[in-house]
């Protein structure tokens, strides 16, 4: 796994945004806020996963002025599309379909739930100079105790971002 104080690696890939097809390019994102954090999930519809990233919506993360959050996950576009309409995720969703992205993050799952070579689930703190500053990971099914969202909120906090903990409910996405 990418550790803290690492460089983190770049990565240009198709995504969902906003209602339709984009690319996301980690180094505009980089550029253009003080802070960019990655949500790893292996797949668009896992309850644990779709919990955090609703937490992250409720805590207005996305809105945050000099925060991108970007999602990735190794579903397709289309699903993306489906995924963020019916769970109103206000994020981009980069399709990491052939998990080289977590690859790079050595984020990748061996095997999951019949699955090969997929994103795991994490969460990663990337600050303005490049430097990984927070690395999370949690079982793709597990209800982790605090999410690996709630953990990363103590990063953000140092980074000089007031932003609400993300309050996860994974009842309600099970």
């Amino acid at each position: 796994m990418v550790e803290i104080g690492q460089q983190a690696p770049d990565f240009r890939a198709p995504a969902f945004v906003g209602d339709g097809g984009d690319v996301v390019e980690l180094v505009a994102e980089i550029d253009a806020h003080e802070a960019v954090v990655l949500l790893f999930a292996p797949a668009d519809f896992v309850g644990p996963c779709t919990a955090e990233w609703a937490g992250v919506r409720d805590a207005g993360w996305d809105d945050a002025r000099g925060l991108s959050v970007i999602g990735l996950s190794g579903d397709s576009l289309f699903s993306h599309a489906a995924y963020a309409d019916h769970y109103d995720v206000p994020l981009p969703i980069v399709s990491d379909f052939h998990a080289g992205i977590a690859e790079q993050y050595d984020l990748l799952l061996g095997e999951w739930e019949g699955h090969r070579h997929i994103p795991a689930r994490a969460t990663v703190v990337i600050d303005g100079d490049w430097e990984i500053r927070a690395v999370e990971r949690a079982d793709p099914l597990a209800d982790a105790s605090p999410a690996p969202v709630e953990r990363a909120t103590r990063e953000l906090d140092e980074l000089g971002f007031d932003l609400p903990r993300p309050e996860v409910e994974y009842g309600a996405f099970g």
